[in-house]
């Protein structure tokens, strides 16, 4: 039996016993130069074949890590608002189905009546940037709005939520439904909670 030609390794120092067609289809020293320190094959100096998908998993998680994106608590209506009229509300938590309660305190109203604390009533869709509705039945006058909008997260990182809404007031009788029902929109950003 013919024993197969001895290589010198340098960098182990011993001689290596693998065949030169061996050594071929592994790649040659002068394609290893970047490891010239190390074996190639070692754990510190994988073949590039080897490396490219370690290389390739770790761009993508750079990537997820530094491209803005929505954290898990974002665009759950849970929390204190207030709107571009200095309008205040809380939502309470969302149930499995999404729907909320809460309450609404306006900072601007048509009526003379003392303004107090309404409930409002929703529902918020469970996806990443979400639209829901809900409805303000208010307590010190005959009269109802219904919100419907959407939440984003600007560039920022900054949550808003984009609303239309439509007032039904009391008409007096049906010739006075024509001005019975007003439509506006608001803008809404989260406030910080109370205990930070």
């Amino acid at each position: 039996m013919v024993e197969p030609p001895r290589l010198l390794n340098q960098a182990l120092g011993r001689a290596d016993t693998r065949s030169p067609t061996a050594i071929k289809r592994r790649g040659s020293r002068r394609r290893a130069e970047p490891c010239k320190e190390h074996s190639p094959g070692t754990a510190a100096c994988p073949p590039a074949a080897e490396m490219v998908p370690t290389t390739s998993l770790l761009l993508l998680l750079s990537l997820a890590l530094l491209a803005p994106g929505l954290s898990v608590d974002q665009c759950k209506l849970t929390g204190n608002w207030t709107n571009d009229l200095g309008s205040n509300m809380t939502i309470g938590n969302l149930s499995s189905k999404g729907e909320f309660t809460g309450t609404y305190h306006t900072a601007v109203t048509s009526t003379t009546q003392q303004i107090k604390l309404s409930p409002l009533t929703g529902i918020q869709h469970n996806n990443t940037q979400p639209i829901f509705g809900f409805t303000v039945n208010w307590t010190f006058t005959d009269s109802s709005t219904v919100f419907t909008g959407q939440c984003f997260v600007d560039k920022d990182g900054k949550e808003v939520l984009k609303t239309m809404w439509l007032l039904r007031s009391d008409a007096k009788s049906i010739k006075d439904d024509w001005n019975a029902t007003r439509v506006g929109t608001n803008v809404f950003t989260r406030l910080p909670n109370k205990m930070e």
